[in-house]
């Protein structure tokens, strides 16, 4: 055994590594915080959407029998204009031969103009009772109503009935429909009328309160007279016979523009109002009707408009925070009105990829798996010659000692070299130590300065004595032939480098059988796939082999990129080389332990092979086995290694807003129709690899919690690529807690 040690001491300042690490840590921090008011902004924008679109619980009337006792008898006679002026409720009917064309559950954007357009021509002013969630959406539809002359009331937010709901729901659906109105046409109203309501009649014990709370509010609730039943679709000519008061009577009438399919409707609206003004009648709004019945100039609690304002008598100016409070609320609306379906039809195409990719997988890694280990299957003549193991070691106090033991078995013949990238937790001492222990001459440490793990792996390129230089993580451990499988496929004198498989050895913990079923799944059915495909984007640090001569040729392990490793084999594609993937030379790795350090690999990981791509867009326009990458692998590393995975949670996130918005059983059915799939494909790798199924069951709970903290790790990935961040070699925590490869299983 050799060692090699700097001519400068151990430094007594922070390592660049620490400084670098530092710094880095202090720009993360806002990254991630970024990433996280993404994902609440989308959540908040789903949930808006879904509110909007008065999907939440049941809102129908389900009460039957209420009683009437606590409602005065002169309320249940009387007219369909309840007032509360000066505290003491009043009813007022409407004129004789008079009609107060009342439309409800509107606007909407295809009823509700055809609508305006039939009462322009025929120049009938009317009353439109809004719902707030359908005024915040189409907010021209009221501008164009309130400038046409028409009176708007509130028909709540969500038309919930609210003789159900506590005080604060009552108030928070009268005030969200002001502040759409302010919004949308800058008025606010003073007339109401409930969902579900009919003639004052109905008026039971549970509605009563809600009326008389509203009432001392200053609101004029209205009821109806003559209800036309347009929503049952009965007919044009039913339509019009129930929408036609007795005796000559006045009424308060009640249509329909919104809220269904309305045609009927509108065929029948030109006939009824043909048909009442042949027999005398004349249209007003519920203002009018007041102010013609009562002599007054507005309903109790409204103030007239000033300064030759042809606002309507119910109407108030919006000004002030209200205003601009509904201008807010307006803009989040339409944003909500755009995300969502953008966001659906990003879902669909993000689900037929995934899909692909998945059947993609399953084909082309049952062909490899097939061709591999066919019985006359060769590289040529079998490699013997010996190899140069490099492993960069930095702080792995825990682990050297193992990952030397597993070399002694080795079945190869090799030559060690540990690079101590300046450690100060005494790594190299230990490194030694454990080389005498074993007997072992074949191991030279060389220490080094912190320079990070690119600059290790040079040192050790360099330093090697052997044309094939193999290179594996200071944590992780080796089988006796991982070795020997490993460096078999370099007897094709056009294979320049071989990923092997990564197996998690501290599988035991959650977090460990997660990352388990993403090496098995992810990771080695793609390299399967683009093995084949002649694309290989990474060989994984911990278990790689190069030629010395491809890597010196590629001017040896870049410090651009954080993924040195993806950086590496994407420059051996460009210089010509092709790149294979060994699935029996196994290695065993100590995958992160909590959540934070998972973050942190994985930030590093998404970070780096984004760079890597980005330093290689050239390949796009090579020609060769470069622009095979730049055409094949990098596109599908894109999609499938970042677009995808941005958006596949999309999956989880739609489902829950479908179980909460929509229809909870086709939404549970949906999403496990997408995890059988999964399940298929996660059973087909674990047969190839030939793990045990048990594992599987925790692929659920990983489907719900581990792939949302890969999205934000990519959205924190994505942020701090577009702002141009720089990281450096982040060091893990290691426990040494995988000692063998027996151990591991």
């Amino acid at each position: 055994m050799t060692t090699t040690t700097p001519s400068r001491g151990r430094r007594r300042a922070p390592s660049r590594m620490e400084r670098a690490a530092g710094k880095a840590a202090a720009l993360q921090r806002p990254r991630v915080v970024l990433a996280l008011l993404l994902l609440l902004a989308l959540v908040c924008v789903m949930l808006l959407d879904g509110y909007l679109r008065a999907e939440v619980g049941g809102d129908q009337r389900v009460r039957t029998g209420a009683g009437s006792s606590d409602v005065p008898d002169d309320i249940l006679d009387g007219g369909p204009i309840v007032t509360f002026r000066g505290g003491r409720a009043t009813t007022v009917s409407v004129p004789d031969k008079t009609i107060a064309l009342t439309f409800d559950d509107g606007p909407n954007p295809t009823w509700t103009p055809q609508v305006l357009a039939i009462l322009e021509k025929y120049d009938v002013p009317a009353t439109f009772f809004l719902v707030g969630s359908m005024v915040s959406r189409y907010p021209g539809v009221v501008r164009d109503m309130v400038g046409q002359g028409h009176e708007v009331g509130i028909h709540t937010f969500t038309h919930v009935d609210l003789s159900y709901q506590s005080d604060t729901r009552v108030r928070r659906e009268m005030e969200q429909t002001q502040l759409a109105l302010a919004g949308a046409a800058g008025i606010t109203t003073t007339l109401f009328r409930a969902p579900y309501s009919s003639e004052t009649d109905a008026i039971d014990n549970y509605s009563w309160p809600v009326y008389k709370k509203l009432g001392q509010d200053g609101y004029t609730s209205v009821f109806v007279d003559t209800d036309s039943d347009d929503w049952k679709r009965p007919g044009v000519s039913k339509i019009v016979q129930w929408a036609t008061p007795k005796k000559n009577k006045g009424a308060s009438v009640l249509f329909h523009d919104a809220g269904g399919e309305r045609s009927q409707t509108i065929e029948a609206l030109p006939q009824y109002i043909e048909k009442m003004r042949a027999k005398g009648y004349t249209f007003t709004t519920i203002s009018g009707a007041l102010e013609k019945q009562q002599g007054q100039q507005a309903p109790a609690g409204a103030a007239p408009g000033t300064g030759g304002s042809r606002l309507q008598a119910a109407h108030r100016e919006a000004t002030g925070a209200i205003l601009y409070e509904g201008k807010a609320l307006v803009a989040a609306v339409a944003v909500a009105e755009w995300a969502v379906p953008a966001l659906s039809v990003g879902l669909l195409v993000v689900g037929v990829a995934v899909m692909g990719r998945f059947g993609m997988m399953l084909l082309l890694a049952r062909r490899h798996h097939r061709l591999r280990n066919r019985r006359r299957f060769s590289w040529g003549p079998e490699v013997t010659r010996p190899v140069t193991v490099i492993v960069p070691a930095y702080n792995e106090k825990e682990c050297i000692a193992n990952t030397l033991d597993s070399l002694a078995r080795s079945t190869h013949p090799i030559e060690i070299i540990v690079v101590d990238d300046g450690s100060t937790d005494g790594t190299s001492e230990i490194a030694r130590e454990a080389a005498l222990a074993l007997g072992m001459t074949n191991v030279r440490v060389i220490r080094q300065e912190n320079a990070g793990k690119p600059a290790a792996l040079n040192n050790g390129v360099r330093s090697a004595r052997h044309d094939i230089v193999v290179m594996m993580d200071g944590d992780t451990v080796f089988e006796p032939d991982t070795v020997r499988r490993l460096v078999q496929p370099f007897a094709d004198p056009e294979v320049g480098a071989v990923a092997g498989n990564a197996k998690v050895g501290n599988r035991t913990t959650v977090i460990g059988a997660w990352q388990h079923i993403e090496y098995v799944m992810g990771f080695n059915l793609d390299r399967r796939m683009y093995d084949l495909l002649r694309c290989m984007p990474t060989i994984p640090g911990a278990i790689g082999a190069f030629r010395r001569e491809a890597v010196l040729q590629a001017g040896g392990m870049s410090e651009d990129t954080l993924a040195e490793d993806t950086d590496i084999t994407i420059a051996m594609h460009r210089d010509g080389w092709r790149v294979v993937y060994q699935e029996h030379a196994r290695a065993w790795t100590e995958a992160p332990g909590s959540l934070k350090q998972l973050w942190s690999q994985r930030y590093r990981w998404s970070y780096g092979t984004m760079q890597a791509l980005w330093k290689h867009r050239k390949s796009l326009t090579d020609k060769g086995p470069s622009g095979r990458f730049g055409r094949v692998g990098m596109p599908l590393v894109v999609l499938f290694q970042i677009v995808t995975p941005v958006f596949a949670p999309l999956i989880d996130v739609f489902t829950a807003y479908s179980m909460i918005f929509i229809d909870f059983r086709a939404a549970l059915l949906a999403w496990l129709a997408v995890l059988c799939v999964q399940l298929v494909c996660a059973a087909y790798a674990f047969r190839l690899d030939r793990e045990k199924y048990r594992y599987l069951l925790m692929m659920p709970l990983q489907q719900l919690a581990y792939r949302q903290m890969m999205y934000l790790v990519l959205i924190h990935s994505c942020v701090t690529a577009l702002t141009g961040g720089r990281l450096r070699w982040q060091k893990l925590k290691r426990t040494g807690e995988v000692g063998t490869p027996a151990g591991a299983g």
